[in-house]
């Protein structure tokens, strides 16, 4: 394998223009994905809808997570510039529904069509960076998108909240202004390259049945889990039923997409991108660093608000050393995968930091000194950092230049379902351990039914306001015991995660990334290269914006 750098990949100004638009894409749907978690208890109680702040928060998950393998292959028979100009387009009509809603219908109806566009701007910005950047590149330019991306998702909770006390609307009206200029922008100046016509009308190219399946089976599961354990208890009909049939689902879909090309001659998610080993663990180790980045950032704040009794907004506050140090962590693995081409070594050392960081939550508790709980995130943020940019171009590094809009199609389907999982895993183990320390409460019933049957999650803020501050000093040690120990049981269960990811991370075989542009037919367009636009033919614009400019500086100083 080669150690030394690889003469860098020399970009035009195009790209530079294309991928300032994705990285501020990146960051507007990162910061409304982030946004809504403290506006929403004033949102619901504006439409009166209490009741359904789960749908609220969820539909719009739901719609991003089940439109992804169905925009990949869209992308590989139209191109990849009408499907991220219909995202950019449906995310900013969901922002206007929303803000604009009168009913809480109304609200998730926005939400869900700003959930089908988010979902196209999380695969699209991240395909179409592998398409303009080298694999050896890729993790250097992957992590700036991700840096933009965390930025957002740290400062969403915070304008979510300052938003909600002058004016809940705003909270969704702030992507008009911030996302509105990078569509007008991409419809005028970017020009990426269209694949060549196929002999097959384009409609049929498209996996109608496999994609219904899909999204069938996904919709099902991600309903059994988004209600489990608060509109339905666990062992539910109305819970269970949708879970299995998701499941079963899920496994006829498979089956369906290996079936010979006279019954699937177009899948949407392609068999072979699970036949090479490096491929198959690669997208293991994408769901399990994607469930481990949810875990922990559902649940630290459940320690900061649950054990040391400190506001959601504190803990927030205190919840920044682990994302805000994620972003040089991920450049740093970027720029080291860029100069030596080396993956295994970073996801080795990224899920060894995840297990360490993991295992030193367990002893974390409402006496742990300020210290104690910034260093111990440091670890989970250089575990995040080094996955996050370091994954897809290791599994596309096994797979052709044809396989990137469905690799990563994949790769992106699985993050979102990961961040499903993530909050409802740990959540059952939470709920489980919290009902079994909860009874050894026995001085004061009440006290104890406030934390029963899945009530303890939500009950976290309160315990660290009002509620909290008008118990004795012994009913609250005992509630902060219950939270320390069932969070501590949540904290070895992601440590056994972690640690899968270590073993999985050493089972992939030698990763070779290429330092040359991959040839696949979607890139930029060439400076003179002639398309026909508005029936007459042009060259790209953007050059052609530059190059005036340039011929204008000549003229004047008198230069031939």
């Amino acid at each position: 394998m080669e150690t030394h750098p690889h003469p860098p990949y020399k970009h035009p100004i195009t790209f530079w223009l294309v991928f300032l638009s994705l990285c501020l894409l990146s960051f507007v749907s990162a910061l409304d994905g982030a946004i809504i978690s403290t506006a929403l208890p004033k949102v619901t109680t504006s439409l009166g809808g209490e009741t359904d702040y789960i749908w609220i928060a969820n539909s719009f998950t739901i719609a991003q997570t089940i439109i992804q393998p169905f925009l990949a292959q869209l992308c590989d028979i139209y191109g990849r510039r009408n499907p991220i100009l219909i995202s950019v387009a449906l995310f900013l009509l969901g922002s206007g529904l929303a803000g604009g809603a009168s009913t809480v219908g109304q609200l998730i109806g926005g939400r869900t069509v700003q959930g089908l566009g988010s979902g196209g701007i999380y695969i699209l910005v991240d395909l179409i960076v592998c398409d303009l950047v080298p694999q050896r590149e890729r993790g250097q330019y992957l992590g700036i998108v991700l840096s933009l991306a965390a930025v957002g998702a740290v400062l969403g909770p915070v304008l979510g909240g300052a938003l909600a006390q002058a004016n809940w609307r705003w909270v969704f009206y702030l992507n008009l202004p911030l996302a509105g200029p990078v569509l007008l922008f991409m419809l005028f100046f970017l020009r990426l390259d269209v694949p060549q016509p196929s002999s097959s009308p384009s409609l049929l190219r498209i996996d109608w049945p496999g994609n219904i399946l899909f999204a069938g089976c996904i919709l099902s599961q991600l309903l059994a889990l988004v209600g489990g354990g608060t509109l339905h208890p666990w062992s539910s009909p109305s819970t269970l039923i949708p879970l299995i049939i998701g499941i079963a689902g899920w496994i006829l879909f498979h089956i369906y997409e290996a079936l010979p090309a006279r019954w699937c001659p177009h899948p949407c998610m392609p068999p072979h991108l699970f036949a090479t080993r490096n491929s198959l663990l690669g997208f293991v180790l994408a769901f399990d660093a994607a469930l481990l980045m949810q875990w922990t950032l559902y649940f630290l704040p459940i320690y900061f608000q649950g054990v040391q009794r400190k506001s959601p907004l504190t803990s927030g506050i205190d919840l920044l050393p682990c994302s805000a140090f994620l972003i040089p962590f991920a450049m740093v693995a970027g720029t080291i995968m860029s100069r030596t081409g080396l993956c295994r070594p970073l996801h080795f050392i990224g899920f060894a930091a995840l297990s360490l960081a993991l295992g030193l939550f367990t002893p974390l508790s409402a006496h742990s000194p300020r210290a104690a709980w910034v260093c111990v995130q440091l670890p989970a943020a250089l575990g995040q950092g080094f996955l996050a940019t370091t994954i897809l171009p290791a599994i596309q590094s096994s797979l052709g230049p044809n396989d990137i809009a469905s690799s990563t199609g994949v790769y992106a389907f699985l993050r979102s379902l990961a961040f499903v999982w993530g909050s409802t895993a740990p959540g059952i183990v939470f709920n489980a351990r919290v009902d079994v320390y909860a009874r050894r409460i026995t001085t004061d019933e009440k006290l104890r039914e406030r934390l029963l049957d899945g009530r303890a999650y939500g009950a976290a803020a309160e315990f660290a306001g009002s509620w909290g501050a008008g118990l004795d000093v012994v009913q609250r040690e005992q509630v902060r015991e219950v939270y320390r120990l069932a969070l501590r049981t949540v904290w070895f269960v992601g440590l056994a995660f972690a640690l899968v990811g270590v073993v999985v991370g050493l089972g992939m075989g030698r990763v070779v990334l290429q330092g040359g542009l991959e040839e696949n037919g979607y890139g930029l367009k060439e400076k003179g290269d002639e398309k026909v636009v508005d029936g007459r033919e042009g060259s790209n614009r953007v050059e052609e914006v530059f190059h005036a400019v340039e011929t204008g500086k000549r003229e004047e100083t008198g230069d031939a």
